[in-house]
């Protein structure tokens, strides 16, 4: 039963966190900067708990620098897209990641292409063209929003292959690597655009403070903690549960809501979703 609590909370807590996350950036701090406090600070209370040091990364460097621009884009990616956009229309785009997980695994791990991929490819492509097309004009068309949300689901598979690949590292130096990529990738966009720094109240300052070193860094505890306790198709399945949160708290607390044609589009991609993890879990 905790491993499910546990899931269930993390699936809640993404669900919603959009909320406290445009109301930080209402009160005058933007999703870069809210991404480099909040993971600025749960990286340093995780490494000041227990710095697990760097023994296994030596020679990794190259894959390592990927996945800390991978992890990186994940994260703020998705994080921009529901700032910006849809919360829920965000949350399906990001979650074509398991089928982008599947030919990425193919052609990097050598995994084995099975036929059912012929099958959630064209189902997730499909699904995803569904949601951006515009029946009024007769086109589709992808916003700035819609770009975050897909790019970083396929940022996020990038993730998913690396870690897979760097088994012999333990959680929490993955934990930190892929923190560590949030606070590059924000700093980064920081700097690009020459933005200043933001005068806010002290309070918004220790809101982001709390929400990452409370919020982000529970949240990803409790993941780790679900998934290592039960099976991997299981757990897959408890954290769509964030699509369900996220469109119910998105129509009730600002009044979001998605046209049948995005729902019909989002079903197709969940489905493939599903279909690929499943068949993944029970072949491998």
């Amino acid at each position: 039963m905790k491993p499910l609590l546990s899931l269930l909370f993390a699936a809640s807590f993404w669900g919603v966190v959009w909320y406290p996350l445009r109301l930080l950036q209402e009160a005058g701090l933007n999703g870069a900067w809210q991404m480099l406090v909040a993971y600025g600070s749960a990286f340093l209370v995780l490494a000041l708990l227990r710095w697990p040091g760097m023994a296994g990364m030596q020679g990794q460097w190259g894959k390592l620098a990927l996945m800390v621009i991978a992890a990186g884009w994940t994260n703020v990616g998705f994080v921009l897209a529901m700032l910006d956009g849809s919360v829920a229309r965000a949350l399906i785009l990001f979650y074509i990641s398991p089928l982008w997980t599947v030919l990425l695994g193919h052609f990097f791990l050598r995994e084995k292409l099975r036929p059912v991929t012929l099958l959630t490819l064209p189902l997730g492509i499909i699904g995803a063209a569904l949601m951006v097309w515009q029946p009024q004009v007769g086109i589709a068309t992808l916003n700035w929003a819609d770009l975050s949300a897909a790019s970083a689901g396929l940022a996020f598979a990038v993730t998913n292959v690396i870690t897979r690949d760097l088994q012999h590292l333990g959680t929490r130096q993955k934990t930190l690597v892929s923190w560590f990529g949030v606070i590059a990738v924000s700093g980064f966009m920081l700097l690009l655009g020459g933005e200043p720094f933001p005068h806010v109240a002290l309070s918004v300052w220790l809101g982001n403070i709390l929400l990452g070193a409370g919020g982000f860094l529970i949240t990803t505890l409790a993941v780790i903690y679900g998934i290592s306790r039960m099976p991997v198709q299981r757990s897959a399945v408890i954290l769509l549960f964030e699509i369900l949160v996220g469109a119910l708290s998105a129509w009730w607390l600002a009044g979001e809501n998605l046209s049948m044609l995005e729902w019909f589009g989002g079903g197709m991609i969940i489905l493939a979703g599903l279909i690929a993890i499943t068949h993944e879990d029970v072949h491998d």
